[in-house]
């Protein structure tokens, strides 16, 4: 049977259908996407232009500012633009494009979260072997690893939707493309392909989880044994650390760990892990942390010290 494709580009519904709370959300989106950009940029800058970058700690943070940026970039703009325009449409090559990007960075992200906390537990369960374990050879075997496995989460997705028809509706109840909303508009039976989406989706996010989960619990426990500065100082770095994976994970096994079903919940749940995570991200690494702030003021405070001197 020759597959009918006749869908060349999908309407998006946005976020609201009233006219005044998009343009309430036009405000407040665009104020947050900017918030990312610097926060996130500011960081990368502070990591890469400092000692903190010889880090592993601080390396990997760098780079969860940048997965950050384009994380949020792939549906911001698009959803910022639609909230004043009449017309809420996306090519079905850009549909396909975004959907890639959304699940590249997303998992992505999911990765370095991960390898983040096994940092942790090396630092504070094996302090004395530190440097050697995470050397900086492993520590960009690992970032690579992060990367290649994003690419090959995203690339499953998208080559089962790719192959789907589409040839009636194509009003998609979301303001970006993902999975569970363009599955709804093929028309045959998405079934099989919704079980392959979300248990692909459901493994990664479901078995990251937990692995974060244990990884911390034994960080946790084995702080006992630490001195009560030593303790503090390990605290305040998880602390930071476990606040932004349950940010980011809630949301996300909420949206992924179920069968091929939306909500009406989808849209605003959708907002929390593809701009307000994003958005606290940097708030949390930064506030949380003693050595970027005291980069940053190093760094940021040198460069506006000599321009005025400069003057």
């Amino acid at each position: 049977i020759e597959k009918m494709n006749n869908v060349t580009e999908f309407i998006f519904w946005g976020l609201s259908q009233s006219p005044e709370i998009e343009e309430v959300c036009f405000m407040l989106f665009s104020f947050f996407y900017i918030m990312i950009l610097l926060g996130n940029l500011l960081i990368v800058l502070t990591v890469c232009l400092s000692n903190l970058f010889k880090s592993p700690m601080y390396f990997f943070l760098s780079f969860l500012s940048f997965v950050d940026i384009c994380y949020s970039s792939v549906t911001a703009p698009k959803m910022i633009v639609d909230l004043l325009a009449k017309d809420k449409s996306i090519s079905y090559v850009g549909c396909m494009l975004q959907l890639f990007g959304v699940h590249f960075f997303g998992c992505t992200e999911i990765f370095i979260l991960t390898v983040m906390a096994y940092d942790r537990y090396v630092a504070i369960c094996k302090p004395l072997h530190y440097m050697t374990i995470m050397d900086r050879e492993r520590c960009n075997k690992m970032l690579l690893g992060t990367w290649v496995g994003g690419f090959l989460h995203s690339i499953i997705q998208v080559a089962l939707v790719v192959q789907l028809p589409f040839c009636g509706p194509n009003e998609i109840d979301h303001y970006f493309c993902d999975v569970h909303p363009v599955l709804k508009l093929a028309c045959t039976d998405t079934y099989i392909v919704g079980v392959v989406v979300t248990a692909n989706s459901g493994t990664i996010a479901l078995g990251s989880f937990v692995i974060l989960l244990i990884s911390y619990s034994i960080i946790l426990v084995s702080l006992r044994k630490q001195s009560a500065e030593g303790r503090r100082k390990a605290l305040s770095t998880c602390g930071s650390h476990i606040a932004v994976v349950v940010i980011f994970f809630g949301p996300c096994t909420f949206m992924y760990m179920r069968p091929d079903t939306t909500f009406s919940e989808d849209k605003m749940v959708a907002v929390f892990y593809t701009i307000i995570t994003p958005m606290l991200n940097p708030l949390i690494y930064t506030l949380r942390n003693v050595e970027v702030k005291n980069a940053m003021k190093k760094l940021w405070g040198r460069n506006v010290f000599l321009e005025v001197k400069g003057k």
